[in-house]
Parts: C-alpha cells; sequence; structure tokens
C-alpha cells in the first residue's frame, strides 16, 4: 500500500486532499507545519493560518478520517527562508513574494524530505494544479488548473522532477464549489471557512507595521525623485513602497504619478508616469526548468510576471550563465524586482525564475 504526508493547514482544500486521498486506499498520515507562533509576528490568537485554531481544524479532520495526525515544527526554517527573506528584499528595494518562498522550501524541501525519512512515497497538498508524466520526453510536467480562478501553477514553478513524481495534488480537477460541497457533505468543521487572502504572517496586510516590529528599526526618510533626478518630496522610508505604486505617496502634484524605481543604496525613491511603467524586457535567475531539461535557443512562450497577471507573448533567450532574457511582444506594465516570472506553454508550465532586472 502506498503511504502518503497530507500537507495539512486546518483548510478546506488540505482537508478534502485528505480524505480523497483516504478514498483511494492510502495508507496517510496528517501534518501541520508549525511556521511561528503569533506572538512571533504580534499578532492575537486566531487570525493567522498557523493559528491553534487552524491546528485544531485539522487535527478534528484527522480524526474523523482516523488518520494519524502530527505538528511539526519548521518555525526556525520558515524564519531564515521565509520572513528573513522577506525583510531583506524590502530593505532593498524588491518586492518579494514568500508563498513561492514558502512552497519552495518548506512544503517541498523540508516537509518534503520529512516525507523521505518517514519511509513515505507521496507529499499531498490541497494546491489547484495539475502534475502528469510525458511519455515522450521521460520528464514530469506541471499544467495549470482546469478553474483559472484558483489555479495555483504560478506559485508551485519551482517544483524539481523529484518532487514532482513524489507529490500529489488530489484536487487538480476540482471547482472550488466541488471542494466545499464535499467538505459539507463529509461534515468536516472547516467547510465553509473563508481561504486566506494575505500573507500568513502579515494577516492584517500591513507588511510595513510587520518589517519595523520585526527587525525593531526605524527606515530613515529620503527623496522623491523624477527621472531626471528632480527631488518631488520627501518619502517615509523606501520598505513603504512597490513598483507601479500611486496611492500613499502623500505628495501634490501636477498629474498622476507612480513608483518606478527605488534605490537602497541613495534611498531614493523614482516616480514616473504611467506610461513609464511599461518595459518590454527583463533578466532572470535562480531558473527551474520543468517540461524540458534546459533551455539552448530562444523559445516563444506565454510569461506571467505576477500572481495576478495576465501571461503574455514573449520570447525567453538563455544566457550562459543560467540566467534568461525574457522580451515581451508588447510592453507590459509595472515588472518587479523579486517577484516571479513564470513561461507557459498553452497550460503546461515550461519553467520559470526570479526577476533580477528590468
Amino acid at each position: 500500500m502506498k503511504k502518503a504526508l497530507i500537507a495539512m493547514s486546518g483548510g478546506v482544500d488540505s482537508s478534502v486532499a485528505a480524505y480523497l486521498m483516504v478514498e483511494q486506499g492510502y495508507e496517510c498520515m496528517g501534518a501541520t507545519m508549525k511556521l511561528y507562533t503569533n506572538s512571533d509576528i504580534d499578532v492575537p490568537k486566531g487570525h493567522t493560518c498557523c493559528s491553534l485554531d487552524d491546528v485544531e481544524d485539522a487535527r478534528f479532520v484527522a480524526q474523523t478520517l482516523n488518520i494519524p495526525y502530527y505538528v511539526l515544527n519548521f518555525k526556525e526554517r520558515f524564519k531564515e527562508d521565509v520572513m528573513d527573506k522577506f525583510v531583506n528584499s524590502y530593505e532593498n528595494g524588491i518586492t518579494p513574494n514568500p508563498c513561492i518562498d514558502c512552497n519552495r522550501y518548506l512544503k517541498f524541501e523540508y516537509l518534503f524530505n520529512r516525507a523521505k525519512e518517514l519511509g513515505l512515497d507521496y507529499v499531498v497538498t490541497g494546491h489547484y494544479a495539475l502534475i502528469e508524466f510525458n511519455e515522450k520526453t521521460g520528464r514530469y510536467i506541471l499544467k495549470k488548473s482546469p478553474f483559472p480562478e484558483k489555479d495555483q501553477s504560478y506559485v508551485l514553478y519551482s517544483l524539481t522532477q523529484e518532487q514532482l513524481a513524489h507529490t500529489l495534488f488530489p484536487l487538480a480537477r476540482m471547482s472550488k464549489t466541488e471542494v466545499r460541497a464535499l467538505a459539507e457533505e463529509k461534515g468536516f468543521i472547516n467547510a465553509r471557512k473563508h481561504d486566506s487572502q494575505d500573507i500568513c504572517f502579515v494577516p492584517d496586510g500591513d507588511y510595513v507595521s510587520f518589517i519595523e516590529k520585526y527587525t525593531k528599526k526605524l527606515y530613515p526618510h529620503g527623496n522623491f525623485i523624477d527621472k531626471i533626478g528632480n527631488v518631488l518630496g520627501e518619502h517615509k522610508g523606501i520598505i513603504r513602497y512597490t513598483i507601479g505604486q500611486r496611492k500613499g505617496l502623500g505628495l501634490s502634484l501636477k498629474e498622476p504619478m507612480y513608483v518606478m524605481n527605488i534605490n537602497p543604496i541613495d534611498n531614493t525613491v523614482m516616480l514616473g508616469t504611467n506610461d513609464d511603467l511599461f518595459t518590454t524586457e527583463l533578466i532572470a535567475d535562480d531558473v527551474n526548468w520543468i517540461s524540458i531539461e534546459n533551455l539552448t535557443e530562444p523559445m516563444h512562450v506565454n510569461a506571467k510576471v505576477r500572481y495576478r497577471h495576465t501571461e503574455a507573448p514573449a520570447t525567453v533567450t538563455p544566457y550562459e550563465d543560467g540566467k534568461i532574457k525574457v522580451t515581451f511582444d508588447e510592453p507590459q506594465r509595472a515588472i518587479t524586482k523579486g517577484q516571479a516570472v513564470v513561461l507557459y506553454d498553452n497550460d503546461t508550465v515550461v519553467g520559470g525564475g526570479t526577476i533580477i532586472e528590468v
């Protein structure tokens, strides 16, 4: 009998994933990753995805399914690989994506390795994406969910061939409505639980306050400048700004202005017009290929530069050092350093990397 470790967050998706695996005859073990305590992030009990309430919800579902359940302490790893990186990125004028880092390092590295140590065959999560094996190429591939509004392939682009071979997404072909209906039918306590919309360790969305409390630092004010260096006013610390931002600048200007560059070296934030935000090229590194072993010549793809960004046609060109250049057919708005660029061939993920230059 195949054995599976179910990553249970306390939410409805992972609970239904666990149920489906039990129904398919797998020997299952449920596990919740303890990533931080509420006191670590100065948030009251019950307001985050790692709260005691979530652990109790996951435990309830595991008991209902009659499977063993454990809480695994990954606090140190989460601090180093997600929270510290999140803070460091903003301090350097970069906008991170902590959900990608959490998937990459916590779920599909540390949890994956723990499953191997325990002699389990698969890690199972409630993600909405498809894993298939391509007989022609001999490679595992990652594909979009058939329900675009829930597709999570963008945040999974870093999965390796070994990880894909030992990962299962039971919700791959289900809609959220179907998942909730099944959870209600089975009497799961979290059937109507709201999906988390914010970064889990910044549940109120106020990431600036989180960074200041986390680092116990106050970030120096500096100058807003235009494209030729004219001073337009004073900013309140570079961690408060991201590319494309218009609101919250605190300036009275003749025309709408947007953040187009953040320079941590001279502590300036450059503003420009909306037109100035459109660019056609980016450079990415830390590239992971999925549907192909490597890229040796230019390839036409559809590229996505943010989770909520609409894919756009582009040509990806490999560099000898492993980096890639992505050139869009049409200019794209507010491409941002630190975000992921994910490349698609129709509904299949070709690969992706981290944007380092625009």
